[in-house]
């Protein structure tokens, strides 16, 4: 890409470019009228409602304004405002004019946004329609996909499609695959003949493969679209009369070498090519019963910290790609932060705390898929206690001072409930399920030591810690680990990492992000997609790509 501007992940719906919310009692519906003149960068215009990552930014900012800001809604309908369009998917002039590692990031992050659908859907009683009134084909059906059900207009014209590997040489590589077979069942002959297909699927055919589940003719699409979204909101427990919470912007600061938020601040050493996270806990009286956490809305300390994280690590991972280390910090009062967690599990089932528990659980799994090194360094004043436990719990590896000789100084961590499936990553494990494997002797022995405050003595003897050096040994040890790490391939590091971290059974978000990804990654730099004759430089030049034959 030409530009050279950061990527600023904070929008609101004043700026949209690209989507249209509408609320209508218990819908809300959200529409695609994406401006073919607004990409993010230039070079391409968003022809045929394709899309790049300001797309999917808007759309990340318009799930979470759902989410928080009206929990009246129910349903959610997936539709657009383009004639005979619904969404042509991620444009392939900025695929073919970008970076590999713009490539990767934005495929990513839409991941991670289409994840954010199945996840409301799962978890916060937020369905989901996909009104396809037109072409979907590529990403755009790969958003229809996420949703609960597809309704398709049966008008003879339109189709699904995931045309990627006849027209691009690539893979559909935000879950098409994955999704057409794990999640719609569908059977996997006709899954290849689909896929091989450029034009795809029509009528009563894409219904009888599983690829929609509904269609309708003109007519009655719209009457159809809005009973299959009534009918999914009926089952839905999101409360028909809450007051709604803004979601405020962020207060942060962005410096040449960092950035400050109220409760979170990245560090950017750039010569040793680390940045150092440090999470602060809740300071002051912090609200205990559903009144108190409704009217602190926006400024309760949870979603605050929430948000200001995953901005963090959204702003690092896409404008600080040289940064191949992050170094993870938390300051402030262990009790705070167990308080913090016994509101949090107390009142679980309200809507808003729920949605706020919703956002650490995306923002922590954001961390988790990251492609970097992760250590996590627990030193005096640091409150590793359950949510921010998970912190720790999510890197590479973890280091705690231990001050034998200065018993009532050295730090402490503390598990609480949070540990225990408040926050499951994409494997549907919670991180100490993954760290010990299920097996029951070691998650049995930390559970015993629920809300008690640990040494790192306790922290090695239960497995918490990878070490724990003495005040002697902690500056050389630390930094000679730190030091090894950055001098190695960060390519190796970021297979290495991503194997070790899920190590469970694999379910369909570790394929997309895992098995797809990774081949999606190797298709990105492969002649056949991208090399002077390859199918993503010469799409829509009239010319036929130059393909090695050779299969590897």
């Amino acid at each position: 890409m030409d530009s050279t501007a950061p990527v600023d992940y904070q929008t609101d719906p004043s700026k949209y470019r690209h989507w249209r919310l509408s609320f209508d009692g218990p819908v809300a519906t959200l529409s695609a009228d994406f401006d073919e003149d607004a990409g993010l960068r230039p070079g391409y215009k968003l022809k045929l409602n394709s899309y790049d990552l300001g797309v999917d930014i808007e759309l990340h900012d318009a799930l979470n304004r759902i989410r928080f800001e009206h929990p009246e809604v129910r349903a959610v309908v997936v539709t657009s405002l383009k004639d005979k369009v619904f969404c042509s998917g991620a444009n392939i002039f900025m695929l073919g004019t970008s970076s590999h590692a713009w490539k990767v990031n934005f495929c990513k992050f839409t991941n991670e946004t289409r994840n954010g659908i199945e996840d409301a859907s799962r978890n916060s009683g937020l369905k989901f329609v996909a009104g396809v009134n037109g072409a979907c084909a590529g990403g755009g059906y790969e958003l229809a996909l996420a949703c609960d059900e597809i309704i398709l207009v049966d008008d003879r014209s339109s189709s699904v499609s995931l045309p990627e590997v006849p027209l691009l040489g690539v893979l559909p590589g935000t879950g098409g695959l994955t999704r057409v077979t794990d999640k719609r069942k569908v059977r996997h002959d006709l899954a290849d003949v689909f896929c091989t297909t450029a034009e795809g699927v029509r009528g009563q055919r894409a219904k009888d493969w599983r690829l929609v589940d509904e269609i309708a003719k003109p007519g009655q699409f719209a009457e159809t679209v809005r009973a299959h979204a009534e009918a999914l909101a009926a089952t839905s427990d999101r409360p028909a009369d809450a007051r709604g919470v803004p979601l405020t912007p962020l207060q942060r600061t962005v410096a040449e070498n960092g950035l400050e938020y109220s409760h979170v601040s990245v560090a950017i050493d750039r010569d040793a090519r680390t940045a150092t996270f440090t999470v602060r806990a809740p300071s002051g009286g912090q609200p205990g019963s559903v009144e108190a956490i409704e009217a602190a809305g926006s400024n309760w300390a949870p979603l605050v910290i929430g948000r200001e994280l995953d901005d963090a690590i959204l702003w690092m991972r896409t404008n600080e790609l040289d940064i191949g280390v992050w170094l993870l910090k938390t300051e402030g009062d262990i009790e705070a932060v167990r308080a913090m967690d016994a509101t949090l599990t107390e009142h679980g089932s309200h809507w808003f705390v729920r949605e706020t528990v919703g956002l650490l659980r995306r923002a922590l799994s954001r961390l988790d898929v990251s492609s970097r090194s992760l250590f996590a360094l627990i030193e005096q004043g640091s409150c590793f206690a359950g949510t921010y436990l998970e912190l720790a719990l999510a890197c590479d590896r973890s280091y705690m001072l231990a001050l034998p000789d200065e018993p009532g100084a050295e730090p402490r961590l503390m598990l609480t409930e949070a540990n225990f499936g408040l926050y499951p990553m994409v494997t549907g494990q919670s991180r100490l399920e993954r760290r010990f494997y299920h097996e029951d002797a070691p998650l049995a022995a930390v559970r015993e030591r629920i809300g008690q405050p640990l040494s790192a003595e306790d922290a090695v003897a239960l497995g918490l810690v990878t070490a724990a050096p003495d005040d002697l040994d902690w500056d050389d040890e630390v930094r000679l680990a730190i030091e090894e790490r950055v001098a190695m391939s960060p390519d190796a590091l970021t297979g290495m990492e991503a194997n070790l971290r899920f190590n469970g059974p694999e379910n369909m978000f570790t394929r997309v992000f895992g098995r797809l990804t990774a081949w999606q990654n190797w298709i990105f730099q492969r002649p056949n997609a991208v090399g002077e004759q390859g199918a993503l430089k010469v799409y829509g030049k009239g010319q036929r790509a130059a393909f090695d034959w050779n299969r590897v």
